[in-house]
């Protein structure tokens, strides 16, 4: 039977995941603890708003689709003292507080790392600079979409997209909360309707349009695959989609790795 195979929340927008034995799925339909904070271009620091809801743009900060070279930091969110470390291999680019001076010392460090990265010139034009650092470590509200959603995918369709490509292709692309396991390759697109997960029980929403931080290595920030284009060729797909996203039905509930996973059709 499908069942829970791996966790991850995100705390900071773009940077290292957080493995977790369980996950907290609150009644807005995100998770506890994902995306609490982000870096933001200095003009767009502030929310928008989109379908009645906040809504911050990944165009407009730090993510992994502009900016790779990130994926090879090592970030530490210690939620109890909000504190951030951030490491580049064995060197420490900084450890400081939430507090405005620390906030400045982690914009300070992220902007030197990134200005001396390939990914360098991102950084160029009006608005962008100085980066700000919101978010309050506590409220989840950075997600891709105003939405927020639970995401989804199967172990068996990263793969299968393993198998097509020489580059490392593991789970940490695809940067989704739930990875599903005992699952056929791009099974979970097929989905319809309520998926339940252990106590929790999910309206099954769409599949997940891909963007290009998928091709970046997880490990060395590089742009090693071109899974877009891979996806849509030997995929057959109209669009580049891996995984699904997901809403609960009843409020909140806990998540557990080994829950099973079953398809329910809808009420």
């Amino acid at each position: 039977m499908p069942h829970v195979a791996a966790l991850y929340r995100y705390p900071v927008k773009g940077f290292t995941p957080e493995s977790r034995d369980e996950l907290v799925v609150q009644h807005d339909g995100r998770i506890e603890g994902d995306r609490v904070l982000a870096f933001r271009f200095a003009d767009d620091a502030l929310p928008r708003e989109r379908d009645g809801l906040d809504y911050w743009p990944k165009s407009r900060g730090l993510a992994l689709m502009d900016f790779p070279s990130l994926a090879r930091l090592r970030l530490r969110f210690d939620a109890d003292s909000l504190r951030i470390s951030i490491r580049d291999g064995d060197r420490v680019l900084v450890e400081a507080g939430l507090d405005d001076t620390g906030r400045r010392e982690l914009e300070r460090a992220v902007t030197s790392f990134v200005a001396a990265s390939t990914d360098a010139r991102r950084l160029e034009g009006d608005g962008i600079l100085p980066l700000r650092l919101i978010g309050d470590g506590r409220l989840s509200r950075f997600q891709d979409r105003p939405r927020g959603y639970v995401s989804l995918h199967g172990r068996a369709s990263v793969e299968s997209i393993g198998a097509a490509v020489t580059a490392p292709i593991d789970d940490r692309r695809f940067r989704s909360n739930i990875v599903a396991e005992a699952t056929d390759p791009w099974e979970e697109l097929a989905w319809s309707g309520r998926v339940r997960i252990g106590e929790v029980l999910f309206d099954i929403q769409r599949p997940i349009e891909r963007c290009a931080a998928i091709m970046a290595n997880p490990d060395s920030g590089e742009r090693d695959a071109r899974l877009l284009r891979l996806l849509t060729t030997e995929f057959g797909q109209s669009e580049p989609t891996l995984g699904i996203l997901l809403l609960p039905v009843d409020g909140t509930g806990v998540i557990r790795v080994g829950d099973d996973i079953a398809v329910e059709s809808a009420a």
